[in-house]
């Protein structure tokens, strides 16, 4: 299992949420690149980045300190927030970034999500951001009646291989992940699953590792100390 530790970026500013609650930002470091440096002494190989200024506005806003991320921190970069079409994919994994986060498009525009996969293959990833098992979308402001197997389900047969999951309800809450929900999903398709929102201590990382879930979002729990990200990864390459 991979443990990906997150920056959030707004006005440029690395900062956490609560519940994805825009008006709890809470500005947690100082400077990103620093930031990203210190994750990969830590022993981290991949970054997880995501622009919620674009999540909100549906353009890239803080691409340019991104693009930065990917091009000097020597950490696999993914992202996401504010991906619409094929030109801003194309712009970000033309420019250093490993790998493409596709959120509110995938319930919106399934068809740009096959278009996507199909030209960029593995590069591509689908967040599925869930309050109570059903997708939200744009920044997290709108509610769907989608249930988040059902979305799972029509990624991977979109020829999406990595599916991002979000339990929108425990993010930035430090109350752990939501192990039954990843569990079925990780059991109901063949995509590599992400596990994001929650994850606290080591206890959590063992089991996350323990159901079988391809990575691990460590956000504010590395900011505020509950979690030791280099034992995380430690702990995380025994399984």
């Amino acid at each position: 299992m991979i443990i990906l530790p997150a920056i959030d970026l707004q006005g440029g500013r690395c900062v956490r949420l609560r519940k994805g609650d825009f008006n709890t930002a809470e500005q947690v470091a100082d400077d990103a690149l620093e930031t990203a440096v210190g994750f990969k002494a830590a022993g981290c190989t991949w970054l997880h980045t995501v622009d919620l200024d674009g999540a909100k506005s549906g353009v890239p806003v803080n691409h340019r300190l991104i693009l930065e991320l990917a091009q000097q921190s020597g950490l696999h970069i993914e992202t996401g927030g504010g991906i619409r079409d094929l030109d801003t994919i194309s712009m970000y994994l033309e420019n250093g970034v490993q790998r493409v986060i596709l959120g509110s498009v995938a319930i919106k525009d399934p068809k740009l999500v096959e278009q996507a996969a199909a030209r960029f293959g593995d590069r591509i990833a689908v967040g599925i951001d869930a309050k109570n098992g059903y997708a939200a979308a744009q920044g997290w402001l709108d509610d769907s009646d989608i249930h988040y197997i059902d979305l799972a389900r029509r990624m991977e047969q979109a020829g999406v291989h990595t599916i991002i999951y979000t339990d929108i309800g425990r993010d930035g809450m430090l109350s752990g992940p939501n192990l039954e929900q990843l569990d079925q999903l990780n059991r109901a398709v063949s995509c590599d699953i992400i596990a994001s929102g929650g994850v606290t201590d080591l206890d959590d990382v063992r089991a996350l590792a323990k159901i079988g879930v391809y990575g691990a979002i460590c956000g504010k729990s590395v900011y505020k100390g509950t979690l030791d990200l280099k034992q995380a990864v430690l702990e995380a390459q025994r399984v």
